[in-house]
């Protein structure tokens, strides 16, 4: 590779977005797909994995936009839980989701509040006990 080409990866690799991908571990793969389809209003969709280990459902996703792409998974080698790693769905009014939380399952754990110049965040918990945000700059 050349000096040049070098140069201009090293600079597009130090605009890259720290996330590239999440998983978001679940016990009952349906029961979270059916949670996370309600309160999202997005539906998700089946994705294969070449191990053959694990069950996945993606959100929705366009590869080449801002932000990362992630699913639902179902495997032997993790489990759901509280107090690690939030994902933060972005969304036009967290408000609007926050109220599908409980009626989808979940619990609401901090409802919308302002982050300041960034919006707005709402914290809840899934069906599977895995806590995860909202956000919203309204």
């Amino acid at each position: 590779m050349g000096v040049i080409a070098t140069l201009k990866m090293e600079i597009e690799m130090s605009k890259m977005n720290a996330v590239a991908w999440f998983d978001i571990y679940v016990d009952d793969l349906d029961r979270a797909v059916d949670f996370y389809e309600t309160v999202l209003g997005q539906k998700l969709e089946a994705m294969g994995d070449p191990t053959g280990e694990t069950q996945m459902m993606s959100f929705p996703a366009d590869m080449g936009a801002y932000g990362a792409a992630g699913a639902l998974t179902k495997s032997p080698h993790a489990s759901p839980g509280v107090g690690g790693t939030i994902i933060y769905f972005a969304t036009q009014d967290c408000a609007i989701e926050q109220a599908r939380v409980e009626a989808a399952g979940g619990k609401v754990i901090r409802p919308k509040f302002s982050i300041g110049e960034y919006g707005w965040v709402a914290l809840c918990q899934d069906t599977e006990g895995n806590m995860f945000g909202l956000n919203s700059m309204q």
